[in-house]
């Protein structure tokens, strides 16, 4: 069986139908096992006192924008190379998705930042390019809706796209790059390592990146069977105005 066969929409409809209610209870329980062990049952930190539990939150969030952009990319360069209109699909629903997250890590930064750094906001290279980015996520979903032509409007947001992920790049590793910004870089991979994270709040930190990335993927395979119908709907009015 070829990878390819789910770019056909009949086969990827059949197969996101008895995907997707597995992958919901997956996404509700890792959730909520998450969230409630994170905020709930961990304790204050000696330095950040309560306010450390935002990482439960900002850390997953931040992570999905940006991973929501590359999965962007990728669906918009089979779209380019392979012309498969499910993959054009699939990139134009994730782009509200990522938009969420990007707002989700930009507000609880934002809260987070506060109380740790005496700012709601600073112009640190990893703020300043996730800020870029989330104008791109804007500039994105607006080009969808401004071109007519369905076509003409997935080559354009795929050329855009591969200019937008230098700036998820850059929100990823702008810390390697700029050693003066106030984020440190990521613990996420640094267990046992000095200053890692501590178990306490690693493992509940873990689950819950789980959960977003199940429901990333859940709300993108729902939207991309709403694209795939709005898409067909459009195909036949548009055969009964020239019937």
């Amino acid at each position: 069986m070829s990878l390819w066969e789910y770019a056909n929409p009949k086969k990827f409809m059949q197969v996101s139908a008895g995907v997707l209610p597995w992958m919901a209870g997956l996404t509700g329980l890792c959730l909520g096992v998450g969230l409630i062990w994170g905020f709930f049952f961990t304790p204050d930190d000696f330095r950040q006192g309560s306010t450390v539990k935002i990482i439960f939150l900002h850390v997953p969030s931040a992570m999905m924008a940006i991973n929501a952009w590359v999965m962007m990319l990728v669906a918009s360069l089979i779209w380019l190379v392979r012309r498969h209109h499910v993959s054009a699909l699939a990139a134009r629903a994730a782009a509200p998705v990522g938009l969420t997250f990007t707002a989700i890590a930009l507000v609880t930064g934002a809260l987070w930042g506060q109380p740790m750094w005496g700012t709601w906001w600073a112009w640190d290279p990893r703020l300043t390019a996730f800020l870029i980015l989330a104008l791109f996520y804007l500039g994105y979903i607006a080009l969808w809706q401004a071109v007519e032509d369905p076509d003409t409007a997935a080559d354009l947001t795929a050329v855009m796209c591969m200019v937008g992920s230098v700036f998820a790049l850059l929100s990823r590793y702008a810390v390697k790059f700029w050693n003066q910004g106030l984020h440190q870089d990521s613990t996420i991979l640094k267990v046992g390592e000095k200053d890692p994270i501590a178990p306490v709040f690693y493992v509940p930190l873990v689950v819950c990146i789980f959960g977003f990335v199940l429901l990333f993927v859940a709300l993108v395979l729902m939207r991309t069977r709403t694209e795939i119908r709005a898409r067909r709907l459009s195909a036949l009015l548009a055969r009964e105005r020239l019937a």
